[in-house]
């Protein structure tokens, strides 16, 4: 159902002429070369400008990167997908896409980075075996948000999977992932 609730809410977005660049990671799914590349620029924009973002890399057992989640929504209708890596020990494992439906008046859109950091083996091994992971239904994500000076709140970083939802400036605000159905694919 959400599936095809953001492919309503690109499709609308096309026809009105506001759809650009949202129609078009749908439409064209990129390479395994440009996904690792938008990965690994992904993650230097995180580490760049969030402070103690290197610290949760590092003790984290899988990070999984989705470097451009496109979201857009029209009216009553809204939707996001991206398509991202995950990386063990800093190598790409496997790649994995997301996707989301929504409800209610919105309109427009945006493009966002969604890094999630597994910091234990049990969470990541849970997800690496799944066949779909729907995120609030299969695990519980803990979306991290800044403290005083720009730098991450250090009293959940002991949750075991963590969520970072990251533009250009930093850490975005009043976001929610729960819902997000992500899914393994083939590049």
């Amino acid at each position: 159902m959400k599936a095809n609730l953001l492919k309503i809410a690109i499709s609308l977005l096309t026809l009105i002429g506001l759809g650009g660049p949202f129609a078009m990671p749908v439409a064209h799914a990129a390479s395994a070369q440009v996904v690792n590349q938008q990965v690994q620029e992904a993650l230097t924009v995180f580490k760049q400008n969030v402070k103690g973002a290197n610290e949760v890399l590092a003790k984290a057992r899988g990070v999984l990167v989705f470097p451009r989640v496109y979201q857009a929504g029209i009216i009553v209708v809204g939707g996001e997908y991206g398509e991202g890596a995950l990386l063990v020990n800093g190598a790409t494992q496997a790649y994995y896409n997301i996707a989301s439906g929504s409800y209610g008046f919105q309109l427009g859109g945006q493009r966002k980075a969604i890094i999630l950091a597994f910091m234990n083996d049990e969470v990541l091994n849970k997800f690496r075996a799944s066949k779909g992971w729907k995120i609030g239904a299969d695990a519980s994500v803990t979306l991290i948000t800044v403290g005083a000076e720009g730098s991450i709140n250090t009293t959940t970083l002991n949750k075991p999977i963590l969520a970072f939802v990251v533009d250009q400036k930093g850490l975005m605000y009043n976001l929610s992932l729960e819902g997000s159905k992500i899914t393994k694919i083939n590049k």
